[in-house]
């Protein structure tokens, strides 16, 4: 197991790794929509704060040695479902027509109280 912490990428607020590399498999740690520099919330609507999840994501794929197309598998956390609509769309923005495996739940309380958080396995080929 390769753990991977990627420059520009907002700092783990825990003890773990950006991500993890085993096999061709690339875990990667749940991202939030935090500013990579101040670690200040991005966005008050659930678009904004998934463009910069989003953003957060792909920094580790690439500073893992991937891209967007390399995820196989996301799982999505909304703090509240009622903006699920909003999510999505802001999420097809990011991924094109790429589609990953996706699950979608909603939590009741994310860290700094942002609207959801984001993580996937990514696998290279």
């Amino acid at each position: 197991m390769e753990q991977i912490n990627v420059q520009g990428a907002p700092a783990a607020i825990g003890p773990y790794a950006h991500a993890v590399r085993t096999g061709d498999l690339l875990f990667i740690s749940g991202q939030v929509p935090f500013d990579p520099e101040t670690g200040e919330v991005v966005g008050k609507t659930m678009a904004e704060q998934t463009r910069q999840a989003v953003a957060n994501l792909e920094t580790v794929l690439k500073g893992a040695g991937l891209t967007k197309t390399g995820i196989v598998k996301v799982t999505a956390f909304l703090a509240d479902y009622n903006a699920f609509q909003e999510f999505n769309a802001a999420y097809a923005e990011f991924l094109g027509s790429h589609r990953p495996a996706r699950t979608t739940v909603e939590v009741s309380r994310l860290p700094k109280n942002v609207l959801l958080e984001i993580d996937a396995i990514a696998e290279y080929k």
